[in-house]
């Protein structure tokens, strides 16, 4: 492996080590996350190709398919390598139309991790998100989600706990059952609702990962994105990732794509350091 590209971050508390550049493999999938790549081989040179930059954090899950994702990562990437940390989340299904459906009862997330076990080849799970979907359900419904997956980890099959799509308020019932080592919530350039969240769990020591951090399947617009970028010479992909980067210590990315093209773009994110006009320039995407 070469460098870990923009160095690493411990996943929380007590979590593995991680390069802070790590790769979310959502879009392996098909349209609308659902089917087969339209390029398998293209799927599989992105995931080879991505261990072969450093990274060692594979953001992933059973309902991107669905299934077919960590079935991919397992026929490429098994047996994985020991840096490797891989982050599956659970607590929603698709149905045959590809809609995303909540689905938090203890035996659904049972289920959940019993599946993602299995397809992606391993005893253990490196790290699990706890999925939040709506309607958002109040403490004791929350709990008794959660709680089944602390049991879970209690048993072995999980090694660590995260979070997705979640407030302050979910965090502090979570942390009254098991510790939490990340939070994935949306959270980008132009999208920073989670300013005060994010900096409440970087004192936290807890891992922050924005997902869409590229604006997903709306891509971020923005004709200041584009003057910083044309300043510097880079893609503007690039100069929102660098900026994620430099935002907090505790943000760790997962950029998405199909493309090897693409992933070598976002992996050179680590060596774009904005400048402070950049910094100001950029603050009013978000203003």
């Amino acid at each position: 492996m070469t460098t870990l590209p923009g160095g690493t971050t411990s996943l929380g508390p007590g979590g593995p080590a991680i390069s802070r550049m790590g790769f979310g493999a959502m879009q392996l999938a098909g349209p609308g996350v659902m089917g087969p790549p339209k390029d398998a081989d293209a799927a599989r040179a992105v995931l080879r190709e991505a261990i072969a930059l450093g990274v060692t954090h594979i953001d992933t899950s059973d309902f991107y398919g669905p299934h077919l994702v960590n079935e991919l990562i397992r026929e490429v990437l098994h047996p994985y390598p020991e840096a490797l940390t891989i982050v599956t989340k659970v607590g929603a299904r698709r149905n045959e139309k590809g809609d995303w459906l909540p689905a938090g009862r203890p035996e659904q997330l049972r289920d959940a991790v019993h599946d993602n076990l299995r397809h992606l080849g391993v005893e253990a799970l490196d790290v699990v998100n706890y999925r939040v979907m709506p309607p958002v359900a109040g403490e004791a419904r929350f709990a008794d989600g959660f709680g089944a997956l602390a049991e879970l980890r209690q048993q072995g099959l999980i090694r660590h706990l995260g979070l997705s799509e979640v407030t302050p308020d979910h965090l502090a019932w979570a942390q009254a059952i098991a510790p939490v080592v990340c939070v994935q919530n949306e959270y980008n350039l132009a999208r920073r609702d989670d300013d005060p969240f994010l900096d409440q769990l970087e004192v936290l020591g807890i891992t922050y990962v924005p997902y869409f951090p590229l604006g997903g399947f709306s891509p971020l617009q923005s004709s200041i994105l584009d003057a910083v970028a044309a300043r510097r010479g880079v893609s503007r992909q690039r100069v929102a990732l660098a900026w994620l980067l430099q935002r907090s210590p505790a943000i760790a990315v997962i950029p998405g794509t199909s493309s090897v093209e693409h992933l070598l773009d976002n992996v050179a994110a680590v060596d774009l350091v904005l400048d402070e006009q950049d910094l100001l320039d950029l603050e009013e995407i978000g203003g």
